[in-house]
């Protein structure tokens, strides 16, 4: 059965969809500069946090608790995220989307480039999802770049494919020659068995193989792997994120400790920072697994100088996400 007469204001047209296009992105480039314009007021930048649509939020983050062993510190809304900005101090959070199913990540991208709209007044920046499997990656990610992304998440273990797959390697170099930051999860999950799909050697060969010029490895380049991060990537033009990697792991309880899994101490988390360079870390925390007031506070009293503290918990983050008062609209 075929409608003979259209329907008006029910199947837009090519002219008004390209309009309404065009009026999305106009609203996300001038969110952006009037955030640029107020850099010197971004004084913590939280490089790595998640959050879920509030239709499933409660679902996601029982499953993902229950398989973590671990609370959550938010119930993973924009809504709580923002309050708990607002009691650290946060000044702007990145939130890195896990795409799961290579077939939802177009649907993904559209929302978080609706969030993105918004970021001078929210404080919540999204990156943009992708997946290995996504034979149309590279419309994927040009998509991507046409809606204003300043970068990709990555997360191997979910894929279950390796960071160093041609599959994955693929979609660094393409996300790269976009000039798009790439961040990883890497090392262990502790919400997944093994095998780790990031580990540090991966890491090593993709660095060898495409030399992405904007990586970011995240929990300070390979959670629970970090003795092969000190000598494997020190010193390589990379980037790591603090996220989940120090204080205490909040564990669900006793029973729930898993594999003798632990944090970094203070003094270790010092020497890793040291190694990668101050002007190479990120302050992150993994809201809603770690509190962002938490970690605030915890690198605040690490006996860093006041220009190295400026650098991890913000300076870094500007450079590389291109933050900028007098940038043009990008």
């Amino acid at each position: 059965m075929q409608l003979k007469h259209k329907i008006p204001g029910i199947i837009p047209t090519l002219e008004e969809m390209e309009r309404r296009l065009q009026e999305a992105k106009d609203r996300r480039d001038a969110s952006w500069s009037r955030l640029c314009e107020k850099e010197k007021e971004l004084k913590v930048i939280d490089f790595h946090v998640h959050t879920f649509p509030e239709k499933i939020a409660a679902r996601a983050l029982e499953q993902l608790s229950h398989d973590s062993g671990s609370r959550p510190f938010t119930d993973g809304t924009v809504k709580e995220l923002r309050q708990s900005m607002k009691e650290a101090g946060v000044d702007l959070s990145v939130v890195l989307p896990v795409v799961t199913n290579p077939a939802k990540v177009a649907h993904i991208n559209l929302s978080a480039a609706e969030q993105n709209e918004h970021v001078d007044e929210t404080g919540v920046l999204s990156f943009a999802g992708i997946h290995p499997a996504a034979e149309n990656y590279r419309v994927l990610l040009k998509q991507a770049k046409e809606l204003g992304f300043r970068g990709i998440k990555l997360h191997p273990d979910y894929y279950g494919i390796s960071f160093d797959d041609p599959r994955t390697m693929r979609i660094i170099d393409r996300a790269s020659e976009l000039d798009m930051i790439v961040i990883t999860h890497a090392g262990t999950d502790i919400g997944l068995y093994p095998p780790v799909c990031c580990t540090v050697d991966s890491i090593v060969r993709v660095m060898d193989t495409v030399a992405p010029p904007k990586l970011v490895a995240a929990h300070m380049g390979g959670w629970n792997n970090w003795d092969e991060v000190l000598t494997k990537l020190a010193g390589r033009p990379l980037w790591v994120d603090t996220a989940f990697s120090i204080g205490e792991i909040e564990w669900l309880s006793p029973e729930a400790k898993k594999y003798g899994f632990h944090q970094l101490a203070d003094e270790d988390f010092i020497r890793l920072v040291r190694a990668m360079g101050t002007d190479r870390v990120l302050f992150a925390s993994d809201s809603p697994w770690a509190e962002q007031k938490d970690y605030v506070n915890r690198i605040s009293a690490l006996p860093f100088t006041e220009e190295e503290k400026e650098q991890i918990f913000a300076g870094n983050a500007k450079r590389l996400l291109g933050i900028d008062p007098k940038q043009e609209k990008s």
